[in-house]
């Protein structure tokens, strides 16, 4: 009975002083968590210096065929962290902040067009010694993944596309309808407030993270807020669709069905575009599907890709 007791007493003290630590210091906490989840998935931190003031800040583990994933608008590097841990076993995995956000260079008067972004990434790539690769993305990164594969077809062996942007003849999701009607964007973060309003948006099923990480998080939006709204309309003013038509790379289009952000029937405009692609609706989830059910995620991805691995 006292070793349970001095047990329970024990753990009581591990929390409390957790939460601790948490609160009295949530940078360190939060710098903690990030390094704890990339080493479980067997990422590591890396960076690069490139021409024209290009500094990638980007995350690689595994071995294996190339993959490069590419994170979404607003987002960083570390949106593909969870999704990674089940696919590190079977690839060398390779996740750059892009240009303008995370840690990589902040350009303020740049092109930030997907096209752009793509020969950026294709840059990247060379310089890391890559010259095939199976490439996928993320919402704006979906976007300039399609980019990358019309610049680049004979380098790119599949495109994984979730929820991806720039299918703009869709009909209209709540975010474009709200932006219309009330000029403000759900997804731009000017406090701490507003970025937690963003997490909740995005995700249907979101992970917990604690309020103290999440204002740590924030501060990254909040810092980056002239420059994504320039981003923002660069993009919206920027359609894949007129390039689609003419891709013939194996596709893995993923979507939540619950996504507010991005129409889910873009899904079957693209469908129809890329003749070589196939559609995986995810039922009760948003704008996420790697972070909300990763392990999900992932089981669809490696089915397609053992498929595409049986058919060469």
């Amino acid at each position: 009975m006292r070793i349970i007791k001095a047990a329970v007493i024990f753990i009581i003290i591990c929390i409390a002083a957790g939460v601790g630590f948490l609160y009295l210091a949530p940078q360190k906490a939060t710098a903690l968590a990030l390094d704890v989840e990339r080493m479980r998935s067997g990422l590591e931190r890396k960076e690069i210096d490139l021409p024209n003031n290009l500094h990638y800040v980007y995350l690689e583990g595994g071995k294996g065929e190339p993959l490069i994933l590419l994170h979404g608008f607003g987002a960083n590097k570390d949106n593909f962290t969870r999704v990674a841990r089940y696919l590190t076993p079977h690839y060398r995995v390779i996740i750059p902040d892009h240009i303008g956000f995370g840690e990589s260079s902040h350009l303020q008067e740049a092109d930030y067009s997907a096209l752009t972004q793509a020969s950026r990434i294709k840059i990247l790539a060379q310089a890391l010694g890559i010259t095939k690769a199976h490439v996928g993305g993320s919402s704006m990164g979906g976007h300039i993944s399609m980019m990358y594969a019309f610049l680049y077809p004979d380098d790119v062996k599949s495109l994984w596309l979730i929820d991806p942007g720039g299918v703009w003849t869709a009909p209209h999701s709540e975010l474009r309808e709200i932006i219309n009607k009330t000029g403000k964007n759900p997804l731009m973060a000017k406090n701490e407030e507003q970025f937690t309003d963003i997490f909740k948006y995005v995700m249907e099923d979101h992970p917990f993270i604690p309020r103290p990480i999440l204002n740590v998080m924030a501060q990254e939006r909040i810092a980056n807020y002239n420059l994504e709204e320039r981003i923002f309309k660069q993009l919206s003013d920027d359609s894949a669709e007129r390039y689609v038509k003419d891709i013939q790379t194996p596709t893995l289009i993923v979507w939540g069905d619950k996504d507010r952000v991005l129409n889910p029937a873009a899904a079957d405009v693209l469908h129809k575009l890329m003749p070589n692609s196939q559609v995986v609706l995810m039922k009760g989830l948003g704008h996420l599907p790697m972070i909300e059910q990763p392990h999900l995620c992932a089981e669809d991805y490696l089915k397609f890709r053992d498929k595409l691995d049986k058919n060469s």
